[in-house]
């Protein structure tokens, strides 16, 4: 079994089991969900029936969007992993580690940008740390904690999925990366497609979050009484997403490939950008699984929001595997492991650099 780091995106599984895993720490009795492949949040028992729900990610900025709309999708990076536990994100702590040439008047932009989306969500920032270093580059420029508090009742993690319930999937495939392609290579896309259509694929990029998804999921009732898990699609996609669903919950599913939405604007460019939809990221895809006397509410739900989503499938014993139905055949659903937009994306960053 290779241990090797990859060359680029998250460890391996093997890593993760071999290294992180069998260290984390002291033990406590109080962690009620700890790391686990699939699952990004964490849950600690706080007393009092609730619980705190946290996760961690990279503060993720890049300064070719514009200060405003980076800053709104590194809210919303962080917020959507804390929204699929069904609790709603409340405190934030924020570790800004800048590259020095950042100046006092874009730090500025983009700090206020940050902290007033936090504010639509209702997220307090309590903590942090922020300096200039050498070394530091964009996008990755730090890291950030969000935590979401709640009953002991009310919160829902991949692992929850149960045979029987049903499998759905919001927004459809690559919805991240065709965004970022949309708002960083608008020339590239006018000359493929004209530039009417490079201009209006740019709002793809504010469908980069799970945030309104969750919330209207976690509505319809939670664990018995309607959703039974939530997970954010972003590396390696919906095939990475449903994989790890089914993984965390220990089950099997059966997929119908047809019936995951795939935007007409997203197949695009993910032609022009030679990239499958399926396996690319997709930060804003919730894959969530219903009990299925809720799934049609649920259904209703998102669409009076303006959320499309669809049924995709069905949780099935573990025994059964993970597969997908294609054009009448049926295949097995392996994990991507590498996504395809990474190298897509410096690909297109070293040419247009060149």
């Amino acid at each position: 079994m290779s241990t090797d780091l990859p060359e680029i995106g998250k460890v391996s599984s093997e890593i993760f089991d071999n290294i992180i895993l069998p260290h984390l720490g002291a033990a406590s009795k109080n962690v009620l969900v700890g790391p686990q492949h699939g699952v990004d949040v964490g849950v600690i028992d706080i007393g009092g029936s609730q619980v705190m729900a946290l996760t961690t990610d990279p503060v993720f900025i890049v300064p070719q969007y514009g200060w405003r709309r980076a800053a709104w999708f590194a809210v919303h990076i962080l917020a959507s992993d804390a929204a699929t536990s069904g609790l709603a994100p409340c405190y934030m702590t924020v570790d800004l580690n800048l590259p020095l040439s950042i100046t006092a008047a874009e730090f500025e932009e983009m700090w206020l940008a940050f902290t007033e989306e936090c504010e639509k969500l209702g997220i307090a920032v309590v903590a942090g740390h922020t300096g200039r270093y050498a070394g530091c580059d964009y996008p990755m420029v730090g890291g950030a904690t969000v935590m979401s508090i709640g009953p002991k009742t009310k919160y829902v993690t991949p692992r929850g999925a149960r045979v029987g319930d049903k499998v759905i999937i919001t927004k459809g495939a690559a919805v991240e990366a065709a965004g970022l392609f949309a708002v960083t290579f608008p020339g590239k896309i006018a000359k493929a497609y004209g530039d009417d259509f490079a201009e209006t694929a740019q709002d793809i990029f504010y469908q980069m979050s799970v945030v309104a998804d969750c919330t209207v999921a976690a509505s319809v009732g939670v664990r018995d009484r309607g959703v039974t898990a939530m997970h954010d699609a972003t590396e390696c996609g919906v095939w990475g997403g449903l994989f790890e669903v089914a993984q965390a919950s220990g089950v099997g599913m059966e997929i119908d490939k047809g019936s995951i939405i795939v935007q007409a604007a997203v197949e695009r460019i993910c032609k022009l950008f030679d990239i499958d939809p399926y396996s690319s990221i997709s930060e804003g895809s919730l894959v969530l699984t219903c009990r299925p006397k809720k799934a049609n509410e649920l259904l209703e739900r998102l669409g009076e929001e303006g959320i499309p989503a669809t049924t995709v499938g069905v949780v099935v014993p573990a025994e059964k595997g993970i597969t997908y139905s294609e054009a009448g055949h049926t295949k097995t659903l392996v994990h991507p492991k590498v996504d395809p937009f990474w190298a897509a994306f410096g690909r297109e960053m070293s040419q247009s650099a060149s």
